[in-house]
Parts: structure tokens; sequence; C-alpha cells
């Protein structure tokens, strides 16, 4: 097959020399058998309505960075974490895991990641996602003028995937926001990034769709597009044609792993709501309903005498949660928070997680056929983890090491303490001096400490040794980490 086509290839070679040959040789210009040149005319006519995003990669690209995170991955065996606290661990401990040789210790793996993220302020706060970032034992941002900074994480949010870094830095280039409710589908948008570690990269495409809703997310009204978006992309801006950013890249619908027209976007004012938190407080707080709902479909609307199915129908009530103590009950549809309609059941927990905890707010409840408002103060959703110090936070000399999260009420009961931290991953300074993961923090010296941000402080101030209240079970004792 390959010396046919090799043959017809060469014959029709031969045979337009030799046409040509012949024009010539008649006298027939050359020129008449030559390609004519394109006018300016209709490059022109050809360009027209077709848009140049030349001008806005100049003028938004040198504050679009790349992000390389390293992280370490547990020993484990059989793919499962190896755990202190397994009965099992003294019998592997001394023998040895199964495949790795009798008395050989399985060794943390350290593993590398890429994906990108774009400067807010000239001082270096810096949006990305939060899956970029998860787990990130050292966190590298490097600008398209080849500068390189360590970065630290201020907080994260898993449930937008937003996430809030720092560098030092002075006067370094930002991006403008936009209104992504302004934006219309069908219009055209651009995202940059690092797909695959290549840095600098632009595509371009439309809107294809406004506020998806995807399972599993319910704080989050995404941007649909069809730019393409790959591994890597993640946490770079989405820009419209005025150069501002109105979204965060962040999720692709995929069979293979890989593009295939359709990507999602975190709307740039949700994440700027997450942003504000993290760098105030370094986690996220949402208020809290206490309440378990369900959709509506035709047959529940026509059940409950409404004329369309909307709204979020309230299955069940935690006792003496807020929704409880206001007068909800089970068989009630919530229909308005704040004169806010809503239409899905889905909206309902973004809505409320976008007020405070403490807030009251007023609900319009549709009950035995008829509306009625509610006034409801209230509770706070349970915090996320946050990383105290995966980076040289702690103190310049030195990396603390933990991911630690806030107690809910149920877990401090069960400890029998007030207030404290719970320990989720430890590594580094603070795995070197015997925390581990389920220790619970309750101080630093003598003060006590109840959110990341106050151990952070706590932990500046100490210098190179730290001295942690930490209680293990029921037993409270000091534990010194030495900062290197």
């Amino acid at each position: 097959m390959r010396r046919s086509f090799f043959r017809a290839s060469l014959v029709a070679s031969v045979a337009t020399v030799a046409f040509t040959g012949c024009l010539q040789e008649s006298g027939m210009p050359s020129s008449h058998a030559s390609t004519p040149a394109v006018s300016p005319a209709a490059v022109s006519a050809a360009r027209a309505g077709l848009p140049d995003f030349s001008g806005l990669v100049e003028a938004i690209g040198p504050a679009v960075v790349n992000i390389s995170v390293t992280s370490i991955e547990k020993p484990s065996r059989s793919g499962f974490p190896i755990d202190e606290n397994d009965p099992f661990f003294e019998f592997f401990r001394r023998f040895g895991i199964p495949g790795q040789g009798q008395g050989q210790q399985a060794q943390p793996r350290i593993q590398q990641g890429v994906g990108s993220g774009f400067i807010l302020s000239a001082d270096g706060y810096i949006l990305t996602n939060a899956h970029v970032v998860d787990g990130a034992s050292e966190v590298t941002v490097k600008l398209t003028d080849k500068r390189e900074f360590k970065a630290k994480v201020i907080g994260a949010d898993k449930r937008t995937d937003v996430a809030l870094i720092k560098i030092d830095g002075k006067n370094l280039p930002t991006v403008k926001t936009g209104n992504p409710d302004a934006s219309k589908p069908g219009q055209w948008v651009i995202a940059m990034g690092s797909p695959f570690g290549l840095e600098n990269t632009v595509t371009a495409g439309i809107i294809s769709a406004k506020a998806r809703r995807l399972d599993g997310d319910s704080y989050v009204n995404f941007i649909q597009t069809d730019v393409a978006i790959n591994p890597g992309n993640s946490g770079g801006p989405l820009i419209n044609l005025d150069g501002e950013v109105i979204g965060i890249n962040s999720q692709i619908y995929s069979r293979s792993g890989g593009y295939m027209g359709i990507s999602f976007s975190i709307p740039i004012d949700t994440a700027l709501k997450v942003k504000e938190q993290l760098q105030k407080h370094g986690k996220v707080s949402r208020g809290r309903l206490g309440v378990v709902i369900q959709g509506m479909d035709k047959d529940l609307a026509q059940s409950f005498g409404l004329d369309k199915p909307s709204g979020a129908l309230v299955n069940s009530v935690e006792p003496g949660g807020p929704a409880d103590k206001a007068g909800l009950q089970a068989g009630d549809i919530i229909q308005q928070v704040d004169g806010a309609k809503v239409e899905d059941s889905t909206d309902l927990p973004r809505i409320i997680g976008e007020r405070n905890p403490g807030d009251s707010v007023k609900l319009k409840v549709w009950r035995d056929k008829t509306s009625r408002d509610l006034s409801v103060k209230l509770g706070e959703q349970a915090s996320e983890r946050v990383a105290v110090s995966n980076d040289e936070a702690a103190t310049p000399g030195g990396k603390l090491g933990l991911v630690v999260r806030q107690l809910n009420a149920q877990e401090a009961r069960r400890s029998g303490v007030t207030a404290g931290l719970l320990v989720e991953e430890v590594s580094g300074a603070a795995a070197k001096a015997g925390i581990r993961q389920g220790d619970l923090i309750l101080g630093v010296s003598n003060q006590k400490v109840s959110s990341a941000e106050q151990l952070r402080k706590a932990v500046e101030a100490a210098g190179k040794s730290v001295p942690l209240l930490i209680q293990r079970g029921e037993n409270q004792q000091y534990v010194v980490v030495r900062l290197n």
C-alpha cells in the first residue's frame, strides 16, 4: 500500500511539472499558472467578525501563573494507608509489608502536580482551585517572566473548589475581574493556563450555558463553555472580550480524561466571596438551616397544591436545630429566602451557605396549601480542614507540617473540650515530634487555640521551639515541635 501510494504521488508530481513546462513553452506567462496573491480587501473580509485575542493575552498573560505542587503520599499496604493504631501495625513494622521484603519499611512517595492561577493583588494574593493545592507539602509559583516564588496556602474551600495562596512580591501584575451575571451564552471567552504543564497556553471558545448544577456541587452555579480545558488548566482564568476574569476554570466533562468540548468554570463573584473569608479567617463559615430536603416534580407539586414544581421540599428537620427552633416542619416547601426565589431544591444550600452563621433569614414556606413567613437564626456548618503550614509560614526557619480543622459541637462534647483543632494530616517537624493524625491541639504554651489562624499566630510568636498542648484519647500533654 505504501509503495503504490508513493508511485501515484510521484506520477502526479511529474505530470504537474510537465504541464507547467508546456504552459511556459507555449508562451503563456508563468504567473497565470501560479496561485494569485490574496488582496488586502479579501483578507479584511475574511477577518471581519472574528475576534483577535492577542491584545487580551498581552495584557492579562503576565498575571496568569503556573503552579507546581509537591505532595507526599503516605506509605500503604494493599492500597490502604498505614495507621499506627491498626492492630497489625506492629506486625508489619517488625516483619515488613508483603512484597517489600522482610523488615523493609514502606517509604512515602513524593508526587508532583501542576495547575494554574491568577494574581489578584500586587502584593501576591493568587486564586486557584482547592484541588490543585490539596495535600500539598510545597507550592511553587512561576510567572511568565520566569520568576519563581514559594507560596503559602492561606486557605482552601473544597465545597466551592476555591483556594487562596500568597507569594511575597511587590508591584506584581494583576487581573481585572468582571461581572459573570452580565455574560451571555454565545459570547466569546478565552482560557489561559498550563495544560499538561505547557505554560502560558491560550484557548478560546464561547459560553455554552450558565447556572449549570453538577452532581455533588451544591454551592456553585457553573459557567459552561466549549473552551478547551485539560489537566493543568485547573485554577486558571476564564476571560471575556473586555479583558475581565469572569470565572475560574475548574472541571471538564470527559469519558477519556481529556477535553471533549464541555468545560465548567466557577463564577468569579462566588470565588471572591470565598476569597474574602479565606483571607480574613483562613476558612469559610457558612450558615446552616438544619433540614434534609428533596426536589419537587410535577406530581409532588400537584399533591401539595402548587401550580408548578419549584422550591425545596423538607423531608426532615434536625431536632433542636435552627429550623426546628423556628417552627419549620417536614412537608414544608421552602419557596424563598429573604426574597430570593428557590426555583430548584439545589438553590437552597447555595443561598443559605452564602449567609453567615448567626444571621437571621426570612423564609417563605408553603404549608397546608397556604404561604407563611418564618424567621430563622442560622447555625454554622461543620468546618473543613485547613492547612496550617505546608510552607514556611510557621517560622522563617522551618515547617510545622499539620493539616487541621475545627471541632464541631458533637466532637467537642465527645472529647470533653470546649474548643480545639483536630489533626487530619501530619508530616515534617510535627510528625518528628510524635504528633499523630486524630490528636487534638488545644493550645500553644498557655494560649488556647480554636482556629487555624490563632494557631498560626501562636506558632509564629513561639520561635523555633513550639510547645503544643495536645489531647490524645483522654490524656493531655505538651509536645515540643522543633522547627528546622
